[in-house]
């Protein structure tokens, strides 16, 4: 087998399990190591720490698959690893909350780069990493064996991580293509509870739908219960047909995408309730908050779930001044005991780091505010404790005090 040989006392990240060897601590490797090949990963003294997936390309030169004490990946560890994240999801499949669910989340399921989505018996994956892209298919079929109801797998290759592996980035039609089973239609339905959704998994966000706000938006909806609410960045709607289903007086939803508010419609169509006056408004969302403040426009329920600000450490201040922006400009917009959902799912950013923006943010804008309640992903987004850079989505839902 092909190996890396580690720069002297470098080796403490991986014997603490961290998944992530980076390019400047690998002294020596084998020539001519393909992409995505399974290398051995040896300290500077000669013990194998490991065996990973080398990405020839990318700064993240290893990703580890197994560490020391722990065999080599033979040719059958990618079935049973899909096997064993399918496995640990089957509470979701059995109690029918939803179907849709996420069954592979990369790190956490020691398969780096490897990200699947279940939506109602069709399953739509990424792939960004070299190690990932090299067992694909492989995946593929064990998802098509091993997830129930299964009908078939595709995949997004559309995502701007892979340039950085030196792997193709799809673009338009070529950014969709079906590795097992039949082709999913155009718009696939799922339900979270009573709430049902149109999901497009060619064209969406990420594969389609935020599965990692399914907890979040359960969390917010109780609150809206006879508010007046402000769902920004709404993209498909989520958050405020929640808020619709839980008694809303009224929702705004506002997004910068038609595409996304025109899919919001149809997904309220699904669902035929009364008492909620519904409004869509295509609008950039910084300005739109401005223009809310200068007429005076006051709410009950603000929720904030904006893009990814920072994509690495070196853009983190520029998106700390974002997030606090956006977050002051909400917290002016609340009504005494109105309620602020704000989330970021930038990884850079910590949850310390979200608390402490959003209390300058609070101190600017005159106010005090109780934090009712922390979210995170749900329980088919797990992290592991040896892979910080895994927990990127922190969610705070406040209350409006002074």
């Amino acid at each position: 087998m092909e190996r890396v040989v580690l720069v002297k006392g470098r080796d403490f990240s991986v014997r603490r399990r961290h998944p992530w060897i980076f390019s400047g601590a690998i002294c020596d490797e084998t020539p001519g190591i393909e992409a995505g090949e399974t290398v051995e990963v040896v300290s500077h003294g000669g013990e194998t720490l490991g065996y990973g997936s080398f990405s020839p390309s990318s700064q993240i030169r290893v990703r580890m698959l197994s560490f020391v004490g722990e065999p080599s990946p033979d040719g059958s560890f990618v079935e049973s690893r899909v096997a064993a994240a399918v496995g640990r999801r089957a509470g979701f499949f059995a109690n029918a909350a939803t179907n849709a669910m996420r069954l592979v989340n990369a790190e956490a399921d020691r398969l780096p780069g490897v990200v699947a989505d279940y939506y109602a018996g069709w399953i739509v994956c990424q792939f960004t990493s070299a190690g990932a892209e090299r067992v694909k298919h492989e995946v593929a079929s064990a998802l098509m064996k091993f997830a129930p109801g299964c009908r078939g797998v595709s995949e997004r290759n559309d995502v701007d991580v892979r340039a950085r592996e030196g792997l193709p980035v799809g673009e338009g039609e070529a950014a969709f293509a079906v590795l097992a089973g039949d082709e999913p239609p155009e718009l696939i339905e799922i339900a979270e509870g009573e709430i049902p959704f149109l999901v497009d998994v060619r064209h969406g966000h990420k594969t389609g739908f935020y599965l990692d706000q399914r907890d979040a938006r359960a969390a917010v909806g109780p609150l809206a219960n006879g508010a007046e609410a402000l769902n920004c960045f709404a993209y498909t709607g989520g958050f405020g047909l929640y808020a619709r289903a839980c008694g809303a007086v009224s929702v705004t939803q506002v997004d910068a995408s038609a595409d996304a508010l025109a899919l919001a419609r149809r997904n309220e169509a699904l669902r035929h309730l009364c008492g909620t006056e519904m409004r869509y408004v295509e609008a950039d969302v910084f300005r739109y908050l401005r223009a809310c403040r200068d007429e005076g426009r006051q709410f009950d329920l603000v929720v904030l779930d904006p893009p990814k600000f920072a994509a690495s450490k070196a853009q983190l201040m520029k998106a700390a001044r974002g997030y606090k922006d956006i977050n002051l400009l909400a917290m002016k917009l609340l009504r005494p005991d109105g309620v602020l959902a704000t989330f970021s799912c930038s990884g850079a950013v910590s949850t310390a780091f979200f608390d402490r923006i959003l209390a300058e943010a609070a101190e600017d804008a005159g106010c005090d505010f109780q934090l009712l309640a922390r979210t995170r992903p749900g329980a088919d987004h797990p992290t592991v404790l040896s892979f910080p850079e895994g927990d990127y989505l922190k969610g705070a839902i406040l209350r409006k005090i002074s």
